[in-house]
C-alpha cells in the first residue's frame, strides 16, 4: 500500500466573516473612520475565512478498515512502482504524487475542488483529490463496473502527474494562454489522451511485472474510458453533442489512447501533439 494517500473525508469548508472582497473594504473603512488599526480585523477574518481541510490536518488512512481507501492505497501504490522503474529507464527521478481523498469539496493549490468535477490532478501541489462517491456514480451513473475501471481512474490522474514531471502540462499550459477557445480545448484533449494512453502504460508494465491483470480487467477499463467520453457525457446531458467544445475526447478517442498505451508500453507511442490525430 501507498504512503502517500491523505484523508480529509468528513471535513467540510467553513464560510468566513464576510467572506473577504467587499467584506474586506468595510472593514478597512470603518475602522479607518473610527482610527483605529484595521489589520487585526483583517487578520481574523482570514483566520475564520480558511477551509476547515487545509493540508496540516490530512490524516494517514486506516485502510485495514476501509476497503475502498485500501484498494486506492494499493493501487496507487503499484502506479509507484511502474513509474519509478519508467522514469529510471529515462535516467530520471520519480517523485511520487500524493493522494487526497474528501467528501463534497476541498481546498487544492489549483481552487476549490468539489466532488462534481470528478477527480482530478493539481500540477500546483502535485496532488491527486477523489471523492470516492465518484466510484458509485461510475458504477450506477456511467454504467461501468468494476475493480479495474476505478484503477483506471487513478492511473489517468497519475498520469497527468507523469506529463506535470515530464513538463508537458506546463507546456501545454502556455500553449493555451494564447489560443482561442477551440484551440485551447483541443490542446486539453490532447492532453488528456495523453493521460489515458500513460494509463494504458501502467496497466501494461503492472501486468508483465507483477500480472495484475485478470480475466475481463482490460474490457472494464476500456469501458470506463468510453463511459467518460465527452461526446457520450454530451449526449446524456444535453442531447447533442458539440465537438469545438470537447476537453477530454470522444468515447472512441479515450479508448483509441488508452488501448495504444496498453498493447505498446511504450511512452513514445503516447505522442497525442505530434502524432497527427485529428480531433
Amino acid at each position: 500500500m501507498s504512503r502517500n494517500v491523505a484523508d480529509r473525508r468528513g471535513q467540510r469548508m467553513r464560510p468566513g466573516i464576510a467572506g473577504g472582497g467587499i467584506g474586506a473594504i468595510v472593514i478597512v473603512l470603518l475602522a479607518l473612520y473610527f482610527g483605529v488599526d484595521p489589520q487585526p480585523f483583517l487578520q481574523v477574518m482570514q483566520e475564520t475565512s480558511a477551509p476547515t481541510n487545509q493540508p496540516g490536518t490530512e490524516l494517514q488512512v486506516d485502510a485495514q478498515n476501509d476497503p475502498l481507501a485500501e484498494f486506492v492505497s494499493v493501487v496507487l501504490a503499484d502506479t509507484e512502482d511502474t513509474w519509478h522503474a519508467l522514469f529510471t529507464q529515462l535516467g530520471r527521478q520519480y517523485e511520487e504524487p500524493r493522494l487526497v481523498l474528501f467528501t463534497g469539496m476541498t481546498q487544492s493549490s489549483c481552487g476549490l475542488g468539489q466532488a462534481a468535477m470528478g477527480p482530478f490532478y493539481c500540477p500546483a501541489d502535485k496532488k491527486v483529490y477523489i471523492d470516492l462517491s465518484f466510484y458509485r456514480d461510475l458504477r450506477d451513473r456511467f454504467r461501468a463496473p468494476g475493480d479495474f475501471a476505478q484503477a483506471y481512474v487513478i492511473a489517468h490522474e497519475v498520469g497527468h502527474h507523469v506529463q506535470n514531471l515530464l513538463g508537458i502540462s506546463g507546456q501545454v499550459q502556455q500553449l493555451r494562454q494564447r489560443a482561442t477557445r477551440s484551440e485551447s480545448n483541443a490542446l486539453s484533449v490532447r492532453l488528456e489522451l495523453q493521460a489515458d494512453c500513460l494509463a494504458g502504460i501502467w496497466a501494461h508494465e503492472a501486468d508483465r511485472l507483477r500480472s495484475v491483470l485478470e480475466q475481463g480487467d482490460v474490457e472494464e477499463g476500456l469501458n470506463a474510458a468510453s463511459a467518460i467520453g465527452d461526446d457520450r457525457l454530451q449526449r446524456q446531458s444535453q442531447g447533442r453533442v458539440s465537438p469545438d467544445s470537447f476537453t477530454h475526447g470522444s468515447s472512441a478517442q479515450r479508448v483509441q489512447w488508452f488501448r495504444q498505451g496498453l498493447g505498446s508500453g511504450d511512452l513514445e507511442s503516447c505522442d497525442t501533439f505530434n502524432s497527427g490525430v485529428q480531433l
